[in-house]
């Protein structure tokens, strides 16, 4: 399997491949945003959160909990934000992929889903 900031770069090109989407520093940190709504953090302002992948899942939360390497945070928790520290563990790349989609349809409007959807196929 790849390491770890191969993993963090492969995650953050797909994340700002979808469509609408783009990065941004809000409060210092990276993240993919799209419609203005935020839909992927990309790291954290600290240097031990360089590989702290930030998630809104609605699906699969409760699978991402039951990891060792997640943290739900007590105010972002309960709106379905958890955050996964990638260094910690050995996550799937297409899982994690997988999870990062799943964010982006979960905050993106309905005619850039539609899009996504409609793309073809990258392989």
């Amino acid at each position: 399997m790849a390491d770890t900031t191969q993993i963090a770069l492969l995650l953050a090109d797909y994340a700002l491949s979808l469509p609408g989407a783009h990065e941004d520093h809000p409060w210092g940190t990276r993240c993919a945003k799209v419609n203005n709504k935020i839909f992927c953090g990309l790291g954290g302002s600290h240097p031990a959160d360089a590989y702290t992948l930030s998630l809104k899942l609605t699906d699969s939360l409760g699978h991402a909990r039951s990891l060792s390497v997640a943290e739900v945070s007590a105010g972002w928790g309960r709106y379905g934000w958890i955050a996964l520290h990638l260094h910690r563990g050995d996550l799937a790349p297409d899982l994690l992929l997988d999870w990062v989609e799943e964010s982006y349809r979960a905050v993106a409007p309905k005619r850039l889903i539609t899009e996504l959807d409609t793309r073809p196929d990258p392989t």
